[in-house]
């Protein structure tokens, strides 16, 4: 990808989010948004020799309207302030988890998994970790996986599970031995990346080492959350 273009577009519109500033500079905007989805394909494609369940998958069904939905929201301004691409099998607004990657000034990232889960798989995610702990910490705790994402709570460039309970969740025992797990709200991992990380296309063997790690971890969330759906 040419992230220079890329960034440079998405650093513009966030300082002049506006339509008559957006309609001015449109071919700028298509110039960037066509440079993206070509380095989105090249994904797919990569992600489907270690996952062939994306491999079906098309640019429209991983990418976004670069239009915001501001009926409900205070912030007004038309546009987003990035791109991304969740590649996902069963599709952008399923609960099964998938590989997520965001272009953004200063906040470019990689990231895997399954994001705010209804309270019902949630419960039911917790219970199949305390079921088959040893099988949860061979995804969680193998060496690729701690390198890239850490342990849930810790925060930084990288990190495991957006949100955390304080406590231990309502109905499960407070003296499990792996009791960070229960309380994890997600079971989402990510990691920041330089703002150059996608430029050209070496940024692809990267992005499949990172993903690779967190495939295990998603797999075994994905089998509890597919009898749900």
């Amino acid at each position: 990808m040419n992230t220079h273009l890329i960034l440079h577009f998405l650093s513009d519109i966030a300082a002049n989010n506006n339509r008559p500033w957006f309609q001015a500079h449109r071919d700028e905007y298509m110039a960037a948004k066509t440079d993206f989805e070509t380095g989105i394909s090249k994904a797919i494609g990569r992600i489907a020799e270690f996952d062939p369940s994306v491999a079906h998958l098309s640019i429209s069904d991983v990418t976004y309207r670069f239009y915001r939905d501001t009926r409900f929201s205070p912030d007004k301004s038309p546009y987003k302030r990035h791109l991304g691409a969740y590649i996902a099998a069963h599709g952008k607004k399923a609960f099964h988890g998938g590989y997520y990657l965001h272009l953004q000034p200063g906040e470019c990232m990689l990231a895997c998994g399954c994001y705010y889960l209804p309270t019902n798989i949630l419960s039911a995610c917790r219970n199949e970790i305390m079921a088959n702990t040893e099988e949860w910490l061979r995804c969680v705790r193998q060496p690729d996986f701690l390198r890239y994402f850490g342990e849930p709570g810790n925060r930084g460039n990288s990190g495991f599970g957006q949100e955390h309970l304080k406590t231990c969740p309502a109905g499960f025992p407070r003296d499990f031995e792996h009791l960070e797990y229960l309380r994890m709200k997600d079971y989402c991992c990510w990691v920041n990346v330089p703002d150059d990380y996608f430029e050209g296309d070496s940024w692809l063997d990267g992005m499949c080492e990172v993903f690779m790690a967190a495939k295990p971890m998603m797999d075994f969330v994905n089998a509890v959350i597919d009898d749900y759906e």
